[in-house]
């Protein structure tokens, strides 16, 4: 059986955490900005060290498996 909660949780935290989707974080006028569809070199940092945690989170820490097959 092929275990795919890594892949799934790679994949949807990527989506929800790409800068400027859904917000960004620092935002140009303000601490985050909701779709605004602008990005910045901080905000990419920001954001890939917020992926990095919440992965580590979710795959080591509470450990998501989901088997299919």
């Amino acid at each position: 059986m092929a275990d795919w909660g890594p892949v799934v949780v790679a994949t949807v935290l990527f989506v929800l955490l790409t800068p400027g989707l859904l917000c960004t974080v620092p935002g140009r006028g303000r601490v985050a900005e909701f779709g605004s569809f602008h990005t910045s070199g901080l905000a990419i940092i920001v954001h890939a060290v917020l992926y990095f945690a919440l992965l580590t989170i979710f795959l080591i820490a509470i450990g998501v498996h989901i088997y299919a097959g």
